[in-house]
Order: C-alpha cells, then sequence, then structure tokens
C-alpha cells in the first residue's frame, strides 16, 4: 500500500501547471467507465466542476479507464474526492493500473484513503522515480466508505512533465 504523495490538503493541481513544469492531457485521451447513471459520466468526471461527479450504477470494482491514441508519458493523476458531501459513496480503497490494454494491465499503486476531502495527487512513476510511459491508465474503486455500493468521483486530471526545450 502507497499514500498519495503529501500535498497541501485539497492543493489544487492547477497549481502545478502554473509552475510550467507539467500539463494536463486528458483530453488527449478516451475515457470510458464501467458503468453510470444517466447525466453523472464522463462528462461531468471532466467538466472542471467541483460540484458534479461521475456515479457508479454497477458492481465493484467501478473503473475508468483513460486511453491514449499513442504511448503517452504521465507523471501525476489527480482525483478530487469529498466525504463531507459523498459519504458512503466516497471510495476508501483505489487501484491505478497501466499497460498497453484491457489485457496487460498491471497495478502500479493502490491507496488507502481515509475520509479524503480535496484532491488526492497519485505518483504515476517507475521504480526509478520516472514518469511512466503507457497507452493505458484504470482507476479501479475497490472499496467504499460504509460499505458504500456505488461511488462517486468528482474530478480526475491526468498531467504529463512538460519536457525542456533546448531552444535558447
Amino acid at each position: 500500500m502507497t499514500t498519495p504523495n503529501k500535498t497541501p490538503p485539497g492543493a489544487d493541481p492547477k497549481q502545478l501547471e502554473r509552475t510550467g513544469t507539467v500539463r494536463e492531457i486528458g483530453s488527449q485521451a478516451v475515457w470510458s467507465l464501467s458503468s453510470c447513471k444517466p447525466g453523472f459520466g464522463v462528462d461531468q468526471l471532466r467538466d472542471d466542476n467541483l460540484e458534479t461527479y461521475w456515479q457508479s450504477d454497477g458492481s465493484q470494482p467501478h473503473l475508468v479507464n483513460i486511453q491514449f491514441r499513442r504511448k503517452t508519458t504521465v507523471k501525476t493523476l489527480c482525483i478530487y474526492a469529498d466525504y463531507k458531501s459523498d459519504e458512503s459513496y466516497t471510495p476508501s480503497k483505489i487501484s491505478v493500473r497501466v499497460g498497453n490494454n484491457f489485457h496487460n494491465l498491471q497495478e502500479i499503486r493502490q491507496l488507502e484513503l481515509v475520509e479524503p476531502s480535496g484532491w488526492i495527487h497519485v505518483p504515476l512513476t517507475d521504480t526509478h522515480k520516472k514518469p511512466i510511459r503507457t497507452f493505458m491508465i484504470q482507476i479501479a474503486v475497490l472499496a467504499n466508505h460504509q460499505n458504500g455500493r456505488d461511488t462517486h468521483m468528482r474530478q480526475i486530471k491526468v498531467y504529463t512533465p512538460v519536457e525542456e526545450s533546448s531552444i535558447a
């Protein structure tokens, strides 16, 4: 088990972007979900509004699949969760998996969340602390607080490092 990066509680990942070291690349991916209630799907998960959310509608694990058209360098995954608003719908155990496709995904992080409130920063790095290169990321909600069945996720952001320019 690993715990998410220690960032200020609820730190907005847009602050990461302002440093110029990373950029959000979720719009370059094809997103899919294992299930969702009508009106609570990918659009709500990606709309930059912390008041909206994806709500699953089925049995666990609940899956968010993020597929890139080409092998992509990813450094950080940011997930917004709010226990005070979502209670038993709030994820308590999440698995992050990467691979080329659905058939060869490997877990690289498993997180235990205790009443999260705000942005959870998940480093996507190899054993040498280098950003990973992958075609696909899968986020699996394995358990919710209070043994809840369906889950809420309010936002997910995917960040790539910004390459240093050699042009003076």
